[in-house]
């Protein structure tokens, strides 16, 4: 009676075994397949963040590339402007002392006043208004150009009570009045008073002087008649002349 007994422990263990051993091999073989499913995912995932990683350094380098040729053309841009400004400094230096030079030749006939950039000649003689400016170009210079409020009071303030020729006429087109430089006035300073009121339009009238001794109400300027002799005032500018 014992063997049977034996045999069917024996049976059942061999039973259970087996079992455990299928239901092993069977989670080895799920695992497995976890595992074999798994390596592309990680892969892909590594690829996708390799890829992502060369995107933001390319993009990275671009902008790093771009920013530099900006600032390259930059430099390039600012040194070229500052060679500029040095040979234009180098030319203001020369023509100064070119007029600097003509200035001691014909200081002793006359006055020289340096005022702006400008220096101004003060004839001490009458001519004609075509004559002063005859006598301007021969010294380099031309008949004064006025640009500004700040200029004419330094013209008065030099010219005190005496009337001197200005670069100023409508002998071309009857009130179209013109510098001696072709620009055509804009606004300027002529002289005004009660009832009188500059230029005032006679035909005859067609050159400009600062304002006459016989007015001395009138703090401005006048037009008289180009042949009537006044003293003059030359410009010589030693800022180049830009077209």
């Amino acid at each position: 009676m014992s063997q049977p007994i034996y045999a069917s422990i024996n049976t059942n263990s061999r039973l259970k075994m087996d079992r455990s051993s299928h239901r092993n091999q069977t989670g080895s073989d799920s695992m497995k397949t976890r595992c074999s499913r798994a390596a592309p995912m990680c892969l892909v995932l590594l690829c996708f963040l390799l890829l992502t990683a060369v995107i933001v350094l390319s993009v990275f380098i671009y902008t790093n590339n771009k920013n530099c040729a900006k600032d390259r053309r930059q430099l390039v841009t600012n040194i070229s402007n500052l060679t500029g400004a040095k040979d234009e400094l180098t030319n203001l230096l020369m023509e100064r002392d070119q007029l600097i030079k003509q200035l001691q030749i014909f200081g002793q006939e006359a006055v020289w006043f340096y005022y702006q950039s400008s220096f101004y000649y003060l004839s001490n003689e009458t001519k004609s208004w075509t004559e002063s400016r005859r006598c301007c170009k021969d010294r380099g210079a031309d008949l004064i150009i006025v640009n500004n409020k700040q200029e004419q009071d330094f013209i008065m303030k030099i010219t005190g009570n005496n009337e001197f020729w200005i670069g100023l006429t409508d002998s071309d087109e009857e009130g179209n009045w013109k510098w001696v430089d072709g620009s055509i006035l804009t606004s300027g300073f002529w002289a005004s008073s009660g009832s009188i009121t500059e230029p005032n339009g006679r035909e005859t009238e067609n050159c400009a002087v600062t304002h006459l001794k016989k007015h001395p109400e009138l703090k401005g300027w006048l037009d008289v008649a180009c042949d009537d002799a006044h003293q003059w005032i030359c410009e010589k500018s030693i800022l180049p002349v830009t077209i």
